[in-house]
């Protein structure tokens, strides 16, 4: 007489029946993940192997070529990036605020131009819009946008980022409760007063994580810069790293433009998530 298994035998650690190859779920896992390690180190190592070392440091990473780069890095670049990033997205969350409130008018004309604005700027890669700025003095002759090649680099990134700037504030607009508005139009307040004092100061709270998020996606396309043809004090990091790299024949300073660019994403990166995170635990 043959012994039975009881179901708690023929059960695996995690309670589960095995398959056919007799391995329970719970270790049929445990091999898939070290195979992957496995696979994954052996991939690391065969490029570690296959890299030419004294190579890739010779033309990525040249101490003299790096300190010869950082006096201007940080006087001209990083400083013109900024004040491309910081105008555009001053401009652009108005412009955003703007077109979002136009966006939920009971006036149908207002919905329908905010509607297309938006859809045709989300739509256009953020590269045409720069070349459309390039090309304006030749469909509108006599025109120049104020503030010279700062003012165009900043009407490039205000474009770019007040169509996504408008749905993020809508957002935040409708998130706020009715209650609220109800109750300011209650103490006598008009509507325009009450969405100035009381509806828009909780949006913007409420729209901070992502509008820092929108802020170092701003940083990141104020690359695009280079693309009006900029020169001399009005280069941005982008364009300050490929002229460098230019003139020394040499990718060193590619690779430190880079490390420059995420000294200043990552730390806003982490500040959003930071936020988010203690937005979430508020709610």
């Amino acid at each position: 007489m043959t012994e039975q298994s009881t179901p708690a035998e023929s059960s695996g650690p995690a309670g589960a029946p095995p398959g056919r190859s007799g391995l329970s779920p719970r270790k049929k896992q445990q091999i898939s993940r070290i195979v992957q390690y496995v696979v994954l180190v052996a991939v690391v190592v065969f490029l570690a192997l296959r890299i030419e070392w004294g190579q890739l440091a010779e033309n990525f990473a040249k101490p003299e070529v790096a300190a010869e780069t950082l006096p201007d890095l940080f006087t001209v670049a990083l400083k013109n990036t900024i004040i491309y990033s910081v105008g555009g997205f001053f401009f652009a969350f108005l412009l955003g605020l703007v077109f979002a409130l136009m966006r939920m008018s009971s006036v149908l004309v207002y919905r329908w131009i905010a509607i297309l604005y938006i859809e045709v700027f989300r739509g256009l890669p953020a590269l045409l819009i720069f070349l459309l700025i390039l090309f304006l003095p030749l469909a509108l002759p006599g025109f120049e946008v104020p503030g010279g090649t700062y003012g165009q680099g900043v009407l490039g990134l205000t474009i770019v980022g007040s169509a996504y700037m408008a749905e993020t504030l809508r957002a935040g607009l409708q998130a706020v409760p009715k209650g609220q508005m109800e109750a300011a139009r209650s103490l006598g307040m008009s509507h325009a007063r009450a969405m100035a004092s009381i509806v828009i100061p909780q949006a913007v709270r409420i729209v901070i994580p992502p509008t820092t998020n929108q802020f170092v996606s701003l940083l990141k396309d104020s690359s695009l810069v280079l693309f009006l043809g900029v020169s001399g004090e009005y280069v941005e990091l982008t364009k300050f790293g490929n002229d460098m790299a230019s003139t020394f024949a040499n990718a060193t300073p590619i690779l430190v433009v880079g490390v420059t660019y995420l000294l200043v994403t990552i730390p806003l990166g982490y500040l959003a998530s930071r936020l988010e995170k203690r937005q979430a635990r508020g709610r």
